[in-house]
């Protein structure tokens, strides 16, 4: 049995835009044509979704969030409440700059704090946890945390988000999914990935 997409009546959601089953969209939000989100996606209130951004499976996207073109969201992230993509570097009010929109990919299982903003042209790896008002000026490695305006990795956390401490043999156990984790030229290696 498929789950039936839900939107709400003062969500607006252009012709074009391709929304998966179980998917919700929430109050005031308004998803363009040409957005792609898949199946059982929650979008908050009050979110913007521009054309061409596509999100994955699972993504939770919580209120008062902007999502520009460009932007690729694997499966199961989660983007906290007022965070923001930006998609031009040096955006001008009197200049088009349409033509130099920098993409920007969030990987798999990725959370982006509440009222973080990520500059466009850089990657969040998969798992990685980007705390809250973070300003994401580079790439973020995969299950890093990081924190601060610019953002700076401050440790490593799991697949749950849970703080890794790693022993001197570069070993690291989730307090909270017994998931092992070995540390080796500071890349994480997942034993169940």
């Amino acid at each position: 049995m498929t789950q039936e997409t839900f939107i709400h009546k003062t969500a607006v959601v252009d012709e074009g835009c391709r929304i998966g089953a179980g998917s919700k969209v929430w109050h005031f939000s308004h998803l363009m044509s040409g957005a792609v989100l898949g199946e059982n996606c929650n979008i908050g209130q009050n979110v913007f979704i521009a054309s061409g951004v596509v999100l994955g499976n699972g993504v939770k996207v919580q209120n008062n969030v902007s999502i520009y073109e460009g932007v690729t969201c694997e499966d199961e992230v989660f983007l906290g409440p007022s965070m923001v993509f930006t998609n031009v570097v040096n955006p001008r009010s009197s200049v088009c700059r349409k033509d130099a929109f920098a993409p920007t990919h969030v990987g798999r299982g990725a959370t982006i704090g509440a009222n973080a903003t990520v500059v466009c042209g850089h990657n969040i790896g998969a798992y990685a946890l980007v705390g809250a008002g973070a300003v994401v000026t580079k790439n973020v490695p995969p299950f890093a945390l990081v924190v601060g305006n610019p953002a700076r990795q401050i440790g490593w956390v799991s697949r749950r988000g849970c703080t890794l401490d790693f022993n001197e043999a570069g070993e690291a156990t989730c307090p909270e999914s017994g998931e092992k984790y070995r540390l080796e030229n500071e890349e994480i290696h997942c034993e169940n990935l």
